[in-house]
């Protein structure tokens, strides 16, 4: 098993090829950036270390088939970096690191891969503990486990909380919720339009929650079989036939919840919502793209506040698992997102910059420590 590590990711002017990716990463240095690779599996990997301020960084492993290394490589650096963000506002005492897995995982997931992968995680000592993202579950957490004790996300028969999505949708439903106190005056979707894009995972739960409270829903997905579960159970559901045809349909609410990148210069014009909420990772393709949604009238929930129902679940498993104290810590996501509006219009900005300020006030504080 080989290592490559990388640290002190910050702007230079001599290296190519992926370290110059990782050096002119425009968010900033990360700690640690590890480089994977297991040759008799065909595992490679990159696992992102952006903070351990606040304690030992948190953070799922996604599995999926970018198109280059490099691709991967800024995937692993955006998404660490906004964990350090979400778990400073979620109140957890943990830093953000995030991990790739390079292929597609219904090709290349095998146990043997997932086991050379445990033992990667486990040769960093605890900075970084791992858990489900997209393209991984419950059962591969199982299996990463064998090899490292920093993992989490795994089944209850095995000691874990089981499946992450399950808080990860309720604290998207509160974000949604504080979005439509800010915007209609009354936290609740009930007789709102509200689209969503990806119903994995994630959404297929967020579509329970808005049922319940009385909103029309409307979904895509780029999987028809996730569509075709959602409305078998729910009739009632609208599908549309892509992201584009949702963004543009007649809505109230836009819930992003497939990958990042969904509010972008092509997006943002073509809104009709005038709440923007939902589960995916950096939603906001570039920045600007905050100001361009004020701009036009749109609340924005950020993403990594509103999202961090997940991580809140997890790391409640390092302590033994209960439930009930972990979905309590969760419906505070509410209060957070409230507060984070209210911030905006005190200090006359997007409210993805409030939530970065208040995020990095907390890391700054954690330092000092």
């Amino acid at each position: 098993m080989g290592v490559t590590t990388v640290t002190d990711v910050r702007l230079t002017d001599d290296a190519d090829g992926v370290l110059n990716t990782l050096f002119r990463s425009e968010q900033g240095g990360h700690e640690q950036v590890v480089l994977c690779q297991d040759r008799e599996t065909g595992l490679k990997a990159v696992i992102a270390i952006h903070s351990t301020a606040l304690g030992p960084a948190l953070g799922g492993t996604r599995f999926h088939a970018y198109a280059s290394d490099e691709e991967a490589v800024m995937d692993a650096l955006n998404l660490s970096r906004g964990m350090s963000y979400k778990n400073a506002l979620a109140g957890l005492d943990h830093g953000g690191g995030k991990a790739v897995i390079i292929g597609d995982p219904d090709q290349i997931k095998t146990e043997a891969l997932l086991l050379a992968y445990g033992r990667f995680v486990a040769s960093l000592g605890g900075r970084y503990v791992t858990a489900c993202d997209v393209g991984t579950y419950v059962s591969d957490m199982d299996v990463v486990a064998r090899e490292c004790r920093w993992t989490t996300g795994r089944s209850p028969e095995n000691g874990g909380a089981g499946d992450s999505s399950v808080l990860t949708a309720f604290g998207v439903f509160q974000g949604m919720r504080a979005s439509a106190q800010t915007a209609w005056g009354a936290p609740t979707l009930r007789g709102r339009r509200v689209g969503i894009a990806g119903v994995g995972k994630v959404g297929h739960i967020l579509v329970e929650h808005l049922l319940e409270d009385g909103a029309e829903v409307l979904i895509t997905d780029v999987r028809a079989a996730s569509v075709d579960r959602v409305r078998a159970k729910h009739p009632q559901v609208t599908a549309v036939a892509d992201t584009d045809a949702l963004i543009r349909s007649d809505l109230d609410v836009y819930a992003p919840c497939a990958l990042g990148g969904a509010l972008n210069d092509d997006t943002v014009p073509a809104l009709t919502a005038k709440v923007v909420c939902g589960a995916a990772n950096n939603q906001l393709a570039h920045p600007g793209v905050e100001k361009d949604l004020a701009d036009r009238g749109v609340l924005y929930a950020p993403d990594y506040v509103v999202n961090s129902g997940g991580v809140i679940q997890v790391a409640d498993e390092l302590h033994g698992f209960d439930f009930d104290r972990a979905k309590a810590k969760a419906t505070k996501i509410f209060d957070t997102t409230l507060a984070i509006f209210e911030r905006a219009v005190r200090d006359g900005v997007p409210p993805a910059v409030a939530a970065d300020r208040l995020a990095e006030q907390r890391m700054a504080e954690g330092r000092r420590k």
